[in-house]
């Protein structure tokens, strides 16, 4: 039985294959060993092999609805080592196909050029051998044309192939996260050892996203029937039959209609602080994440239709989406985009003063001001007198996080902080940072991630060195006597590879050097709600064969917080605080935190010559939570302002509050989907839903 989501290609291939029968059409695909492409028979039989392409799996969310399928579409294709080789270097042929499909001779000429340096797209990214793509969907007429006037177009093709089905507008909503493919290379097949089969939709791996990460899963296996073949191209006989078996289904923790509304919130916050004056406010990333490491959502702005890359994309294309003029929508900004945390960063400030000495339950001065070296770091919101720390996180108060930083800073192996060699002990702070996961990838199941940048005197001395001489060339632009930047430069020409007291203060608060991914700062969230325990995120939950066996993905622990139970309670209570009455009370006034309470922390991290970035970490319910909320927006203001009101939409759209819809019915996520007795991936039965994966 072939199971019914294999089976798309099964019913239109019977019929073109009757067609070309009836049309006294025989196309053979063949690869001989060592060389790819059609083959010449010779005059005695010949062993050859016939390359058998397998479905690629689908890409799913949490509940079993696909997001990227095949689809069987009717794709005509131009073999250009056969059209090369007219007379005329295949210009009639090419120009008659061109009239034939309605485009110019042109863009033909365009979809047909290899790749090749100084080529621009659109262009051919595959082997010269392959049969290449250069109409997809055709109508049957046209198919039909092209197959019965082999004489007017002896290198063209008509044939039922698997395309790349993207469903919308779920695929819109994610797709960086989705990835994408393109024709294999020379070199890939050669990495990957993959048989070429001459089918376009075929021939295709992964180039980001998940679609490159479970890229060997989700292809399948070619098969290869080994076959006697007689001068006249006629096979005799069959001497080995291996099937194609094809690939695994993925399925997501993604749950499409929170990354719907966590788009739609990321998109409109974007729009708001652009409306609101920051012109500059133009990009941003938000994440959803369980306590248990699953990604719930992941949103990336822009973003685009994943669409584009199906049958061959235009230089105009190409340029929009990796064009820094249209935003660079190709970037996964919430693995790849690197901005200052600003106020979300002091739950690791606390945690370092608490492993230095300082008392959890005391009270610190929370000064106007702190003055170091003729410089004063000013608080945010002038003097503020004796508080807490649960207080300080409430209000935000910078100096109190400013003098923890100092402090530590004026006993910590201070005859390293001029840096004249990598290898040297890390800041005591620094430490405590990087083991809340910042400063290094989180390991999530995506390709390309950031690390972000924790200033350890080993990175301190690194920057310093490509940039004094080379990079940025401080000590050629610099000038103690010029503007303002030329005497930074010269300031860090002279004492760059120098940690100071002014850099460790700025760095207590998320600000300087500092820099984070969104999903760092949402997985720190999660260690902090969950209890202290670090995972490395995972989006895909599970793999499934087409016969049905699961192999289940779970987000390995990588470690855990460097704090006690107790201080990350003492957090975590005080972050409840932040929404009720502190920094975030204004953008949550209103809201039925009866129902569900939220803990929050705003962040609102100055750069210079930018507008702040606006950041917003959150998790709920305060007491047992089962999710964290974050949004970064770089150039949009006050975290409470852009990013705050945001992630408020999100939590309505998780639970349904305030006239939303819930897309998670009292916060519970549907159980993982099986696939019935039909071959078809389906939603689990009631009460197979499970709490927090």
């Amino acid at each position: 039985m072939i199971p019914a989501s294999r089976s798309r290609l099964f019913g239109v291939t019977l019929v073109v294959m009757a067609l070309m029968i009836t049309l006294g059409v025989r196309l053979w695909y063949v690869q001989v060993k060592h060389h790819v492409g059609y083959v010449a028979l010779a005059n005695q039989d010949r062993i050859r092999d016939v390359i058998q392409p397998s479905v690629r799996g689908e890409i799913l969310s949490d509940n079993g609805t696909p997001l990227v399928t095949d689809a069987s579409s009717l794709v005509i294709a131009v073999n250009m080592a056969q059209v090369g080789q007219e007379a005329d270097g295949g210009t009639a042929e090419l120009n008659r196909l061109a009239a034939l499909l309605g485009i110019s001779d042109k863009t033909m000429r365009q979809k047909v050029r290899l790749c090749t340096v100084g080529v621009q797209q659109p262009c051919w990214q595959g082997s010269p051998y392959q049969p290449i793509p250069v109409a997809e969907d055709v109508p049957d007429r046209l198919a039909l044309q092209v197959l019965e006037s082999k004489k007017e177009y002896p290198g063209v093709s008509a044939d039922v192939q698997p395309v790349i089905h993207y469903n919308e507008p779920a695929a819109t909503d994610m797709s960086q996260v989705l990835g994408y493919l393109q024709p294999i290379t020379a070199q890939e097949v050669k990495q990957l050892h993959i048989p070429v089969t001459g089918f376009s939709g075929v021939d295709l791996v992964g180039q980001s996203g998940l679609e490159e990460q479970y890229d060997k899963q989700l292809r399948g296996t070619a098969g290869v029937d080994e076959v006697a073949v007689n001068a006249a191209g006629q096979v005799t006989s069959t001497i080995r039959d291996n099937k194609p078996v094809a690939g695994d289904d993925l399925v997501t923790s993604i749950n499409a209609n929170v990354q719907a509304a966590t788009q739609t919130a990321l998109r409109n916050a974007v729009l708001a602080a652009q409306a609101a004056g920051n012109s500059d406010a133009t990009s941003g990333a938000a994440v959803v994440e369980t306590t248990s490491g699953r990604i719930v959502a992941m949103a990336s702005y822009p973003t685009y239709n994943p669409s584009v890359w199906s049958g061959g994309i235009s230089e105009r294309e190409f340029k929009a989406l990796f064009g820094t003029s249209h935003g660079e929508p190709i970037l996964e900004r919430a693995t790849q985009g690197q901005y200052p945390p600003g106020s979300t960063f002091k739950v690791t400030t606390l945690t370092a003063g608490i492993k230095y000495g300082d008392s959890l339950y005391a009270d610190y001065d929370c000064p106007a001001a702190t003055n170091v070296g003729g410089h004063a770091f000013n608080n945010d919101f002038g003097n503020g007198g004796e508080m807490s720390l649960h207080q300080a996180l409430v209000l935000s108060c910078d100096t109190i996080f400013y003098n923890i930083g100092l402090q530590i800073w004026d006993t910590d192996n201070r005859k390293y902080d001029t840096v004249t060699r990598p290898n040297v002990p890390i800041q005591f702070e620094q430490k405590i940072e990087m083991d809340w996961g910042f400063g290094k990838d989180t390991g999530i199941d995506l390709p390309g991630e950031s690390n972000g940048t924790i200033p350890t005197r080993e990175w301190l001395y690194y920057f310093w060195k490509d940039n004094a001489h080379t990079g940025q060339n401080w000590c050629k632009h610099g000038n103690a006597n010029g503007s303002y930047v030329q005497q930074i430069e010269y300031d860090d020409c002279a004492f760059g590879n120098v940690w100071e007291p002014g850099q460790a203060i700025i760095a207590s608060i998320g600000q300087g050097y500092v820099a984070v991914t969104p999903l760092q700062l949402a997985n720190a969230y999660v260690a902090l709600a969950n209890g202290g325990k670090l995972y490395s995120p995972r989006i895909g939950e599970a793999l499934i064969s087409p016969t049905g066996k699961v192999q289940h993905i779970n987000p390995p622990v990588i470690g855990h917080l460097p704090a006690s139970k107790t201080t990350l309670a003492y957090i975590r209570s005080a972050l409840a605080g932040v929404v009720t009455s502190g920094t975030a009370a204004g953008t949550f006034g209103g809201f039925p935190l009866g129902k569900v309470c939220i803990a929050a922390k705003t962040g609102t991290a100055q750069v210079f010559g930018k507008n702040s970035t606006s950041n917003f970490a959150s998790f709920a319910p305060c007491d047992h939570p089962k999710y964290v909320v974050v949004m970064m927006i770089p150039d949009a203001g006050y975290g409470a302002d852009a990013s705050g009101p945001a992630v408020r939409k999100i939590w309505d759209a998780i639970y349904g509050l305030e006239g939303a819809k819930a897309a998670t019915p009292n916060g519970v996520l549907p159980g993982l989907p099986h696939m019935n007795i039909a071959g078809q991936i389906v939603p689990s039965g009631p009460g197979a839903a499970k709490k927090n994966r």
